[in-house]
């Protein structure tokens, strides 16, 4: 661990006592989890990713087997992860597996990674797609202005901030109420596609499989966009420690939402291509928003709506457990120890939650919804192809390790199979400056690992920044769990 400041609210004598009573709440239940996997899988995709899906696949049938398998390998990623959380009781998700089983090298890189640019990244095109969705209203018949988009991006990030800086239990009562909400809009676009289907609607099905593309770049991309709509599967590894009875609730909540929501998600594609032919869904700026004018009529606002409901909760789930991976390295000594301490009476990470909040700002003043989108795909399957060959290790070699849980083999052998593949394909297939840059960056770490981490170089200057942020922001060091 780096070497810790004294905490300026209390003697030396009961800083021991209070660091064993300082640590985050266990205060996720079963529904809690549910809500926290649906309600961050159901984000902006399913109401930006159809299109992107369909073009990049040619046609119909194929670009709902698409959707399918994406399902099928979030379920098989999930229960993969389902095992590594029974196994290491520990928030943090990939990081901590990954340092657990492969060392603080390769897991410094993937939280420098990860809290720099992955996760602030997912967090920024889902708050620009909720300003798009939660403006256009203002804008009728034209494109919203950027400055408005990214503004409304912005205040969208702050407030969050906000809600989860104040209080957990707050943070997830928004979460359940703006989950409930989105599964209503999807039920009202599933209902309307079907009794389309009932009144005969079924043209764009026929000769489903007619052009389909057979590039393995091409399909690949295809995979990105509609995992895109289906990342959030692994959420809840994030926050293991706040899950009251982890065993138990980790394997129920991910066999809950993820066939849930795959159910939903096909439904729903359906009856977008019920409502409207192919190239009315791919010259669809907002499938959403397009599929109400058609059904809806003059009810059509609903959907605009529901949308920026529904990229605000899942904005708020993607922050809530993004925060979580910056404040868990932090305590491992791989990030600032500021970023590791908790609010000594809300008890909520807020330095790790404000620095999350920072990087996403800056991200939204950059970058664009699609970049976003495919930018942040290759380096999320890099990192969970990465773990899952963890837990094949944990599998192989340590198999008397106690888990309440096991996955048979052949899950993350799948699993493996399609990250390599969501790794490579792009980049055989159509070689992009971009994800040199990336690549890159991710070894750019090397720099500050050495120095700060290996040989723990801690100047003064810092340490006295440190104690000053714990004055200002009220915070103190936390307690591992005991698990």
């Amino acid at each position: 661990s780096t070497m810790r400041t004294t905490d300026p609210l209390h003697s030396s004598t009961d800083v021991t006592e209070e660091k064993e009573k300082l640590r985050l709440k266990q205060e996720v239940g079963l529904i809690s989890g549910v809500s926290l996997i649906a309600g961050t899988m159901i984000g902006s995709g399913i109401f930006m990713s159809p299109e992107w899906v369909l073009h990049h696949m040619g046609n119909p049938a194929s670009s709902l087997l698409i959707w399918a398998a994406c399902g099928l390998l979030a379920m098989f990623g999930a229960l993969s992860y389902a095992e590594l959380g029974t196994i290491i009781k520990e928030s943090g998700g990939e990081y901590i597996y990954i340092l657990r089983i492969f060392g603080s090298f390769p897991a410094f890189l993937f939280a420098y990674t990860s809290v720099i640019l992955v996760r602030p990244a997912g967090l920024a095109a889902v708050c620009l797609s909720f300003a798009e969705y939660a403006i256009a209203p203002f804008y009728p018949g034209c494109s919203s202005p950027q400055v408005a988009v990214k503004c409304t991006a912005a205040a969208c990030i702050l407030i969050l901030t906000i809600i989860n800086c104040l209080n957990v239990r707050l943070a997830t009562s928004v979460m359940n109420i703006f989950t409930a909400a989105k599964l209503l809009a999807l039920l009202v676009i599933v209902v309307g596609g079907l009794v389309l289907l009932a009144k005969g609607q079924t043209q764009s099905f026929q000769n489903g499989f007619q052009g389909t593309t057979a590039g393995i770049g091409a399909v690949g991309v295809a995979f990105y966009q509609g995992l895109w709509s289906y990342d959030g599967w692994n959420n809840l590894n994030y926050v293991t420690e706040e899950l009251k009875v982890p065993e138990v609730t980790l394997p129920r909540a991910l066999m809950i939402a993820i066939p849930l929501v795959t159910c939903l998600y096909l439904l729903v594609n359906v009856s977008y291509l019920a409502a409207m032919t192919p190239s009315e869904l791919l010259s669809s700026g907002a499938v959403a928003v397009t599929w109400g004018d058609k059904v809806l009529g003059s009810w059509a606002w609903l959907i605009s709506l529901s949308v920026a409901l529904s990229t605000f909760g899942s904005s708020n789930g993607t922050f809530f457990s993004g925060g979580r991976v910056c404040y868990i390295a932090a305590r491992e000594g791989h990030m600032p120890d500021i970023l590791s301490m908790a609010h000594v009476r809300r008890l909520t990470p807020s330095p790790a939650l404000l620095f999350t909040s920072a990087m996403s700002l800056i991200m939204i003043i950059s970058g664009s919804f699609t970049s976003i989108v495919n930018f942040f795909s290759f380096m999320a399957w890099l990192f969970y192809g990465m773990t899952i060959s963890g837990l094949l290790y944990l599998k192989i070699k340590k198999p008397e390790l106690p888990r309440s849980y096991k996955v048979p083999i052949i899950i993350p052998i799948i699993v493996l199979m399609a990250a390599v593949y969501l790794v490579l394909a792009p980049i055989i297939d159509q070689p992009q400056m971009e994800i040199l840059y990336i690549v890159l960056f991710i070894f750019s770490g090397i720099i500050f690992y050495f120095p700060l981490v290996r040989f723990k170089y801690h100047p003064r200057f810092l340490q006295r920044v440190t104690l000053h942020l714990q004055l200002l922001l009220e915070v103190a060091p936390t307690a591992r769990d005991a698990n």
